[in-house]
C-alpha cells in the first residue's frame, strides 16, 4: 500500500502485511508528521494509481476562470502603464503603493466542508481564481506551488483525514518569512468576525462566522487592506508585492 505524506509530499510503501483493517496512523520518516489513513474491509488499500490522483494539486473551479483572466491581465497592464508613466514624469521606477487605484486579483484555497459550493460562488463572482480541495494533501500540493494567497478552511474539512488540523499544523511549522506570504483564513459556527485577537492567538489571519459568508468578499477585501497595510514597508524592503 502506499501513502502519500500531507506535509512533505512524500511517498511511502506500506507492508499490507503489517497494517490493520480501518483507519490507522502512521509517523512520516520524513518529517514525522502523524499521517492518516484506511484500510476497506477487504483488506485492501487504495491502488498506486488512486493515491496518485488523490494527490493531484487542488483542482480550480470551473466557473470564474474566464473573469480572474481577464481581471489579471487588466491588473499587470494598468501597473505596468502607470510604472511607465511615473518613469517618465518623476524618474522612480515604480509607484507608492498607497497610490494603487487597482484591485489586485488572487487566487483562493478552498478547504471546506458543507459551505463550499456557496464560497465558491461568492469567491468566484467576485473576481478570485478559486481551487477546491477535496484532502489536504491536494491542499499541500496547490500550496507547494507557491501562487495561493488565500487559504479559506473549516472545522469540517476533510474530517476523516482531520483536515482542518493538518492544515493549521502546516501553517504553525511555517517559517515567518513563509507565513506572512499566505493568509489564512477559517469559517466556523462559533466564531465572532473579524475578532483580531482570536485569530492571532490560533495563528490564523481572520475568523468569519458561518453567518457572514454572504458578505465574505467584502470582509476579505477590508481584511487583506489592513494587512498589506502592516506589513508595507517591510514588503517595500524586501522588495515585495503585497497579497
Amino acid at each position: 500500500m502506499i501513502i502519500r505524506c500531507d506535509n512533505c509530499s512524500v511517498s511511502l510503501q506500506l507492508d499490507e502485511s503489517k497494517i490493520p483493517t480501518g483507519n490507522f496512523t502512521v509517523r512520516c520518516p520524513r518529517c514525522q508528521n502523524m499521517l492518516r489513513a484506511n484500510r476497506d474491509l477487504k483488506g485492501t488499500g487504495s491502488s498506486t494509481v488512486q493515491q496518485l490522483e488523490a494527490n493531484k494539486p487542488a483542482p480550480a473551479a470551473v466557473q470564474g476562470s474566464g473573469q480572474f483572466a481577464e481581471k489579471n491581465s487588466e491588473f499587470q497592464i494598468n501597473n505596468a502603464m502607470r510604472s511607465l508613466l511615473s518613469a517618465l514624469q518623476t524618474g522612480k521606477a515604480t509607484l507608492e503603493s498607497d497610490d494603487e487605484k487597482f484591485e489586485k486579483p488572487r487566487r483562493a484555497l478552498l478547504c471546506l466542508g458543507e459551505k463550499k459550493d456557496e464560497v465558491a460562488k461568492l469567491l468566484t463572482e467576485n473576481g478570485y481564481r478559486v481551487y477546491i480541495a477535496q484532502t489536504p494533501a491536494q491542499a499541500n500540493e496547490r500550496l507547494r506551488e507557491g501562487k495561493t494567497e488565500l487559504v479559506i478552511f473549516s472545522p469540517d474539512f476533510a474530517a476523516e483525514f482531520g483536515g482542518a488540523a493538518i492544515l493549521q499544523q502546516k501553517a504553525n511549522a511555517m517559517y515567518s518569512s513563509e507565513r506572512r506570504r499566505l493568509f489564512l483564513i477559517s469559517i466556523e459556527d462559533g466564531g465572532t468576525t473579524m475578532n483580531a485577537h482570536d485569530a492571532f492567538l490560533r495563528n490564523l489571519n481572520l475568523v468569519v462566522n458561518t453567518s457572514d459568508i454572504p458578505q465574505l468578499p467584502l470582509i476579505l477585501n477590508r481584511a487583506m487592506l489592513d494587512f498589506n497595510d502592516l506589513y508595507h514597508y517591510l514588503n517595500r524592503g524586501l522588495g515585495l508585492e503585497p497579497l
